[in-house]
C-alpha cells in the first residue's frame, strides 16, 4: 500500500491524514512539536460555512463577500468550489467528533465577523480551533493506520533525482529533537500542511513552530511560491507591557465591541451616549467601521497609532451586556482577567500583529504543488492549509474563510490520491551527510541574527510600507541570509538554524514580492504608491 507522508498537525494534516488512512493508506504524520501546537488550536473565532447547499441567495452572499474582501485577486472558480462544498465538510467534522455550539433549540449559534454580511459562521465558543483540534488528534491517535512523530522537524524535502524538481519528491529529512539524529523519512507522496510563517514578525499571534518551514522547503525545491506580499496582521491583538499579542477575536466585534482611540474614547465617555460607533475613527476608513475587512481595519489602527505616537487603540465593551459576553468568549475573559482587565467594563488595548500569510505554495484544484515558472505538478508534493496559496483569499483573507479552506483542500487532495492512486517510488532516498559539520558552539550569533529579522520585518515590513523601507529591508536580509549560510554549511542542523534559515528566506520572499507591486491591492499598502497620485 502506497504510504503518505504529512507534515503538519493543523485541520488540513490531520483531516488529510484520516480521510487517506480510512481508505487503507498508510500515513505517517511528522509535526516540529507536539500535535496540538498549531495556528489551528489558537484559532478562537471560527469556520465560515453556508450548511443548506440548496441555499442560494447565502451561498452568493458569501462568495461576494470573499471576492470583496479579496479586492479583485480571487479565483472565483476557487471560491464557488470551497463556499458550496462547505457543508458537506462541516458534516465530516461532525461525524469526527467536532462540537460547535448549539442553542436550547438545537440549532448552531452562528456568530458574525467583519466583511461579513450575515451570520454565518460556527464556533465553539471562543476556542473553535481548540475544539477541532481536540477531535481530529483524538482520531489520528487512535487509528491504527496513523503513524504519528512528534518533536520531528523537517528539514528539506528529498527530489527523486538530484536538482530535477520535475522529477518530484520522495519523502523528507527531519531532524529528531529527542537525539539530534537526522531521520530520512520516505513518502510516495509528501504533503505539506505546516501553516504559516508569523514568527517572522516581532509581533505575532501564530504559535513558535509559524517559521514558514513548509514555504522555505517548498522555494529551495523548485515550486513556485506567489503573493507573498500578502500578510495579514490582525487588527485586534491585546498589547499588554512585557507580554506576547493575545488575539482578540473579531467575533468579539461582531456582537458589537467598538474600536476607538484614546482620543475619540474620551469624547464618548463625555458625551453620555450609550453607543460608541458613531465616535470610531474607523468610519473614516470605512462605512461599516469597526466591521470592515481586516486589511482596512488594520491599516487604519496602523495610521491613527503613527499620527499619534501610541502604541494601541482601544476595543470598547462596556456598552454589551457582561454576564453575555463572559458566557459567549469565556477564554478572552479570563486571558483578560489575569491582566486585571475585565471584559464589559475595561477598554481592551489593542494593536495589529502579524497573523496570517495569503499567499504561499501555488496549488492547483486539488493541492498539487506548481512547478516554477511552468503550469506542471511537482509529482509527489502537495500542500494544504496557511502553506499553500490556492486563490481562495486574492488579496485579503474574509475572517473565518481559512479552516474552511484548509478541510475543503484537505478532503480533494486526500481524494485525489485515493482516486487517482500513488505510484510505489522504487528509489531509495540518499541518507543525510553529515561529514565535517560540527555542533553549534556559539548560540548568540543566531539569536542576535532572529532578532534582527524579526525587528526588520515590523519595521520595514509591516501594515503599511515604502519603496525605500523594502529595499533595506531586503538589503538587511539578504546580509542575514549570508550568515546563516555560513553557519548552515559548517554546524549539524538544529532546530534555531532551521528556523532562521526558513525565516530568512521567507522575509526575502515577501520583500521581494512587495517592492515588485506597482499597485495597492488588499493587505499590500505602499504610501508611495498613495502620495505618487496626490
Amino acid at each position: 500500500m502506497p504510504r503518505v507522508l504529512i507534515i503538519g498537525t493543523g485541520i488540513a494534516g490531520l483531516f488529510a491524514a484520516l480521510r487517506l488512512a480510512n481508505e487503507g493508506f498508510d500515513v505517517e504524520i511528522i509535526t516540529k512539536q507536539r500535535p496540538k501546537d498549531s495556528s489551528t488550536n489558537w484559532a478562537q473565532g471560527g469556520i465560515a460555512a453556508i450548511l443548506d447547499k440548496t441555499n442560494l441567495e447565502e451561498i452568493d452572499g458569501h462568495i461576494k463577500d470573499t471576492l470583496d474582501a479579496g479586492d479583485g485577486l480571487c479565483d472565483e472558480t476557487v471560491v464557488r468550489m470551497v463556499v458550496e462544498e462547505a457543508g458537506e465538510r462541516i458534516q465530516d467534522l461532525l461525524s469526527i467528533g467536532v462540537e460547535f455550539e448549539r442553542g436550547k433549540d438545537g440549532h448552531f449559534q452562528l456568530a458574525k465577523e467583519g466583511g461579513h454580511s450575515s451570520r454565518r459562521i460556527l464556533h465553539a465558543k471562543d476556542a473553535t480551533g481548540k475544539e477541532i483540534e481536540r477531535a481530529l488528534t483524538a482520531a489520528a491517535a487512535a487509528h491504527d493506520r496513523i503513524k504519528l512523530r512528534p518533536n520531528t522537524l523537517a528539514i528539506d524535502l528529498i527530489q527523486r533525482e538530484h536538482r530535477m524538481p520535475e522529477k518530484g519528491v520522495c519523502g523528507v529529512w527531519a531532524l529528531d529533537q529527542e537525539t539530534n539524529e537526522v531521520l530520512t523519512i520516505q513518502g510516495d507522496a509528501v504533503v505539506l500542511a505546516t501553516g504559516g510563517a508569523g514568527q517572522l514578525w516581532e509581533k505575532t499571534t501564530n504559535p513558535s513552530v509559524s517559521t514558514g518551514d513548509g514555504i522555505a522547503m517548498a522555494y529551495r525545491t523548485g515550486a513556485s511560491i506567489t503573493n507573498m506580499a500578502f500578510v495579514q496582521f490582525h487588527p485586534t491583538a491585546l498589547v499588554v507591557e512585557g507580554g506576547r499579542p493575545f488575539l482578540i477575536t473579531e467575533a468579539l466585534r461582531g456582537e458589537g465591541a467598538v474600536l476607538l482611540d484614546h482620543e475619540g474614547y474620551r469624547e464618548w465617555k463625555a458625551s453620555g451616549k450609550d453607543d460608541p460607533r458613531s465616535f470610531s475613527f474607523t468610519l473614516q476608513a470605512s462605512p461599516l467601521g469597526s466591521m470592515a475587512t481586516r486589511d482596512v481595519v488594520a491599516r487604519a489602527i496602523d495610521q491613527r497609532c503613527a499620527e499619534s505616537g501610541a502604541s494601541h487603540v482601544y476595543l470598547v465593551t462596556e456598552h454589551l451586556d457582561k454576564q453575555h459576553l463572559e458566557e459567549r468568549f469565556p477564554m478572552i475573559s479570563n486571558r483578560l482577567q489575569r491582566d486585571g482587565i475585565e471584559l464589559g467594563i475595561d477598554p481592551l488595548p489593542v494593536a495589529p500583529a502579524a497573523h496570517y500569510i495569503v499567499g504561499g505554495i501555488e496549488v492547483d484544484a486539488v493541492g498539487s504543488a506548481i512547478l516554477n515558472g511552468t503550469e506542471n505538478p511537482i509529482p509527489g508534493l502537495f500542500a494544504i492549509g496557511e502553506v499553500a496559496c490556492t486563490g481562495m483569499h486574492g488579496a485579503n483573507r474574509l475572517a473565518s474563510n481559512s479552516l474552511l479552506e484548509a478541510v475543503v483542500f484537505a478532503h480533494r487532495c486526500s481524494s485525489h490520491l485515493i482516486e487517482e492512486g500513488i505510484p510505489s517510488i522504487d528509489v531509495s532516498p540518499p541518507n543525510w551527510r553529515s561529514e565535517g559539520l560540527y555542533k553549534l558552539r556559539e548560540h548568540g550569533p543566531v539569536a542576535h541574527d532572529r532578532t534582527a529579522l524579526n525587528q526588520t520585518m515590523r519595521y520595514e515590513v509591516g501594515v503599511s510600507r515604502r519603496f525605500s523601507r523594502l529595499e533595506r529591508a531586503i538589503r538587511r536580509l539578504r546580509l542575514l541570509e549570508k550568515e546563516i549560510d555560513a553557519i548552515w554549511k559548517s554546524s549539524l542542523p538544529s532546530r534555531e538554524i532551521v528556523e532562521l534559515r526558513n525565516m530568512i528566506l521567507v522575509g526575502i520572499l515577501v520583500a521581494e514580492d512587495a517592492i515588485m507591486r506597482q499597485e495597492n491591492r488588499g493587505l499590500h499598502f505602499n504610501k508611495d504608491l498613495i502620495e505618487d497620485l496626490e
